[in-house]
């Protein structure tokens, strides 16, 4: 069940309209992940340095159960995501970040209960 949480000082309009739909089945496909097991914010206009600059850039948290938990996994996740943001965003490497975040089933809370037990 992955988290992915965008944070950009892009202004909305600087967007493609179906970006977060973009943004979902991209992440669906890098992780292995079901699209309807995803969580998805996109905040645009937001005040971020990245190197000290306010220059056009973007940070993007991924959480997820057993598919961030190693530099190898991440090494291989981050090539696609920073090629889709690229893309999409039309800014360069260097003003993207991204933070990968391992979590466990029993730190999700769905229907009541948390994963583990679903």
């Amino acid at each position: 069940m992955p988290f992915v949480d965008l944070d950009t000082n892009l202004p909305q309009k600087s967007l493609p309209e179906d970006f977060a739909d973009k943004l979902c089945e991209a992440t669906a496909s890098i992780l292995g992940k079901p699209r309807d097991r995803i969580t998805l914010t996109v905040k645009t206009g937001s005040t971020i340095l990245v190197g000290g600059s306010s220059a056009p850039c973007a940070q993007m948290v991924i959480s997820s159960i057993g598919v961030v938990c190693s530099a190898e996994q991440n090494k291989e996740h981050s090539a696609k995501f920073f090629e889709f943001l690229t893309r999409e965003l039309n800014l360069e490497q260097d003003r993207i970040r991204l933070r990968f975040i391992p979590i466990e089933a029993w730190q999700i809370g769905v229907k009541g209960t948390v994963m583990t037990y679903l």
